[in-house]
């Protein structure tokens, strides 16, 4: 009697599950490494790039100066914020670019002469920006000449009677209108998206990619091609089994997050994603989980061997960086059509959610609906492959 398609889906689903949890190396790496590496990642990198932009911020600063007595005025300035001038070597732009010294102060030949005279005196910062390591302390230089600058213009037009407030006709403010939540979620704003999107589209991946390309490559494909069962039903178990994989994989991310949050001290503050977020996280990702199934058992049933299909995974890594990395270079306004799009509707409904903004229906519906026929057209091509005769033969 030939099964039922439920229990042709279900049988496929089971025995996809139980060889996924029965290898005890992919279960580790599913259950304690992936969802701890990324929050324990960029907790590193943040306190590593806080203590260090801490450390540039109060520690004195000890800067080479060409023609260090041309300024005196201008070093015990600098001197009171913290940064100690001291003669340059003679090859100091070498030094500079060979990453010997940080970077280097430039006093003109005529800056005392212009000085006097009231006219423009000339500094050069010489720095490599090519380097990001000097990046504070540059930027804490160019601040204390910058202060430097007005302090002395303000005191020139004291002197010849007028108030320096005259010298500022237009007093610039400015009014940030984002909303509270997303200054406090900016860099879950920045990095969670990305995070959440490759697990969410390759958390099945090893799955599938045994289920059909390692199966094919063993010869062990071919008896379950060969049974009773509906190629449909079979191709929507091992989608099924890899979804379920997927969103095990993002729930053990974000809880990653929140363990992370919790003993991180204040750079893990930055990564707390609520409880509530985490539902609606859910929700938004699990069609972005149904595609990948369905696109990575398409591209796993193309590919001959394991090798083949992990080859791929470069490529799938960049797949969702790519909307964001083009709205970084050419932003563009928000649109219902992009809500229709894989990974650029996920990127926007993340952003939306940890901004706190309402999601209308309109958006939804756009969501789940291009969600949906991507998934049923990868679907659909997959299905093709495995009617597929040749399926079943390796090499």
């Amino acid at each position: 009697m030939r099964p039922t398609l439920m229990q042709s889906f279900l049988a496929v689903l089971r025995k996809e599950l139980k060889d996924v949890f029965r290898d005890r190396r992919t279960m580790i790496n599913l259950l304690i490494v992936s969802p701890l590496l990324y929050p324990i990642m960029l907790i590193g990198l943040s306190k590593l790039t806080a203590g260090r932009a801490e450390t540039q911020l109060q520690q004195p600063i000890e800067l080479p100066v060409v023609n260090v007595h041309s300024a005196p005025n201008l070093m015990n300035f600098l001197k009171a914020a913290g940064i100690n001038a001291v003669e340059a070597p003679k090859d100091v732009e070498a030094q500079v670019r060979d990453q010997r010294l940080d970077m280097a102060l430039v006093i003109d030949d005529k800056y005392a002469e212009n000085f006097r005279k009231g006219q423009p005196a000339t500094v050069e910062i010489m720095t490599d920006s090519t380097r990001r390591n000097a990046d504070t302390l540059v930027g804490r230089l160019n601040g204390a000449l910058d202060a430097y600058n007005k302090q002395v213009g303000s005191m020139r037009l004291v002197v010849r009677g007028i108030d320096p407030i005259l010298a500022k006709p237009v007093n610039v403010g400015t009014r940030d209108l984002a909303p509270a939540a997303a200054k406090r979620n900016g860099l879950l704003a920045f990095i969670l998206p990305y995070i959440l999107m490759i697990v969410a589209f390759l958390g099945g991946a090893p799955l599938l990619f045994e289920a059909t390309a390692g199966e094919r490559e063993h010869q062990s494909l071919e008896p379950l091609l060969t049974t009773a069962t509906r190629r449909g039903s079979i191709v929507s178990g091992k989608i099924a089994a890899a979804s379920v994989v997927g969103v095990i994989s993002i729930i053990l991310t974000l809880l990653g997050f929140k363990l992370a949050a919790a003993v991180g001290g204040e750079a893990g503050k930055m990564m707390d994603v609520p409880i509530m977020t985490i539902g609606h996280l859910l929700v938004i990702l699990a069609p972005l989980v149904v595609f990948g199934a369905t696109f990575l058992t398409w591209i796993a049933a193309r590919s001959k061997t394991i090798k083949e299909a992990q080859s791929y995974m470069i490529i799938l890594m960049l797949l969702p960086m790519i909307p964001g990395m083009v709205l970084m270079v050419n932003p563009i306004k928000e649109k219902l059509w992009q809500f229709a799009v894989p990974f650029l509707s996920q990127n926007q409904l993340i952003m939306k959610l940890l901004r706190e903004e309402w999601i209308s229906p309109q958006v939804w519906g756009a969501y789940f609906a291009g969600a949906i026929g991507v998934a049923a057209l990868f679907w659909f091509l997959a299905v093709i492959r495995y009617n597929d005769e040749r399926l079943a033969i390796s090499g």
